[in-house]
């Protein structure tokens, strides 16, 4: 008769990475090599999100990089990461009968998309007679574990932001202890590891940008970040100032931990900190938000507004998304988005509220527009702060108070050091003319070496005459 230690079959598991490369701090990762005795990570570049993407993206050229520098770290602890280029749908069901194993663990997605994605995996991999076993990971309060007294979703900020910090403690902080089980990463002979090109894409320049993926990217920033944390709610809103953490596309793409962060902020206590430390709950706040009305997608929180009547000019929308408005710091903006997949987050108020309140285009084009550009594009955040510049959000802009692209740009580049980096063309401007070059006389242009429209744009609206008509569309 065999012994129960003889009978015992070893428990082989996969760990499916999505917005997580990384393995610090990850929780299924955690959860997976604590209950198995082999583990083997895999990643699928998902043909139903990749088709959809241009040829040359950046958010595929950091994953790209990313996963490489995770399959050089697995490797050092002799093992490796399994990669597939194909449905995901189809792939985590064909990997977890190739290697035999008995459950598959991942991180939760929050998305609509992804959602009804996993959903679907889970019902192949139980027709299978194998688990998927999800775990939070990307935010520390998610779904609905920070709710109000009645039971439902907060539709506010600052009320949610106040339970979310009465509900933290250092148990929500603490990082997951992986060292000690690494042992349990499966051995695999060396696996390919596909390029771009065998991936249907192109380089996208990321080495151009000064953008580092991958974990000692993140590390990096961090480290840099922490240098300024103190004077961040001093510079956070100046777009020439060296004040933002530039951790958004790490924390988009789980490069670092969120855990890590916020613990780290939690404890540093400066005034700076907890600035920042509010904009990580901004971003569990559209995490929530998201997840309680996936409806926001494509419509508005505030259902009345789906019927706002935007004119929709596209040749205004082509000024806008070229940086060809004539407004300086509108343009720089956008022209910073073109050029780099980033944008301040002032910046983004900025461009939000113009594109909407000025050019009175529907927040959706621009949504998109910010979709298909931005390098650290998340659905939730990107919908939240243009549902709120909009004025049809939860917790939103009111409709009535619209950003003056003038008042904003003497205020937040008073000198036009970011207007002259992105608008080169008004450089030789001095004073405040470089915030409204069509206010400037001719022999000021002349002396600069400007023809408005033709070396720079006229304005291609007056902002005092369309905030009226803004004001009455929404009041419609």
């Amino acid at each position: 008769m065999a012994t129960e230690s003889t009978e015992k079959a070893s428990k082989v598991a996969l760990v499916w990475l999505r917005r997580d490369i990384r393995l610090f701090d990850h929780a299924a990762l955690y959860h997976a090599l604590k209950e198995c005795d082999q583990v083997i990570p895999v990643f699928v570049f998902d043909t139903a999100i990749l088709d959809t993407l241009p040829r040359a993206d950046r958010r595929v050229e950091f994953i790209h990089a990313s996963l490489r520098a995770l399959k050089s770290e697995l490797q050092r602890a002799d093992s490796d990461l399994v990669i597939r280029h194909a449905d995901a749908v189809t792939a985590i069901p064909t990997l977890a009968a190739e290697f035999s194993v008995s459950a598959v663990y991942t991180n939760r997605d929050y998305e609509p998309h992804a959602i009804q994605r996993d959903k679907k995996v889970a019902t192949a991999l139980r027709q299978q007679g194998i688990a998927l076993h999800t775990f939070k990971d990307q935010v520390i309060f998610e779904q609905d574990e920070i709710i109000t007294q009645s039971g439902t979703m907060y539709s506010v900020f600052t009320p949610y932001k106040r339970a979310w910090l009465t509900q933290l403690n250092d148990f929500y902080l603490r990082s997951y202890p992986i060292k000690r089980y690494l042992h349990r990463l499966a051995r695999l002979a060396a696996q390919p590891f596909p390029s771009l090109q065998e991936l249907h894409f192109e380089p996208a320049g990321l080495a151009d940008l000064s953008i580092q993926p991958g974990v000692i990217g993140g590390e990096t920033l961090f480290e840099n970040f922490k240098q300024r944390i103190e004077r961040y709610h001093l510079t956070r809103d100046f777009p020439s100032i060296k004040g933002p953490s530039y951790l958004s596309v790490h924390l988009r793409f789980g490069t670092v931990s969120i855990r890590e962060l916020a613990a780290y902020a939690w404890h540093q206590g400066s005034r700076g900190a907890q600035t920042w430390l509010t904009e990580l709950i901004w971003r569990e706040f559209y995490q929530q938000v998201l997840w309680h009305r996936p409806e926001v997608e494509h419509h508005a929180f505030k259902r009345n507004y789906d019927a706002l009547a935007f004119p929709n000019d596209k040749t205004l929308f082509t000024a806008w998304c070229q940086g060809q408005t004539g407004y300086p710091i509108v343009d720089a903006a956008m022209r910073q988005l073109n050029q780099t997949g980033y944008m301040h987050n002032r910046l983004r108020m900025i461009a939000a509220s113009f594109l909407v309140k000025d050019l009175l285009v529907d927040w959706r084009w621009g949504e998109r527009y910010f979709a298909e550009q931005l390098i650290d594009y998340d659905l939730a955040s990107n919908n939240g702060g243009w549902q709120w510049a909009a004025g049809t959000g939860c917790d939103a802009q009111p409709y009535f108070r619209i950003f003056n692209p003038v008042t904003q740009s003497t205020k937040f580049d008073s000198d036009g050091k970011f207007i002259r980096r992105y608008c080169p063309e008004l450089s030789a401007l001095q004073g405040n003319k470089i915030h409204t070059p069509w206010l400037a006389d001719p022999a000021t242009l002349n002396a600069a070496g400007i023809t408005l429209g033709k070396d720079y744009p006229s304005p291609v609206v007056d902002h005092a005459d369309q905030r009226h008509q803004a004001l009455a569309l929404f009041k419609r």
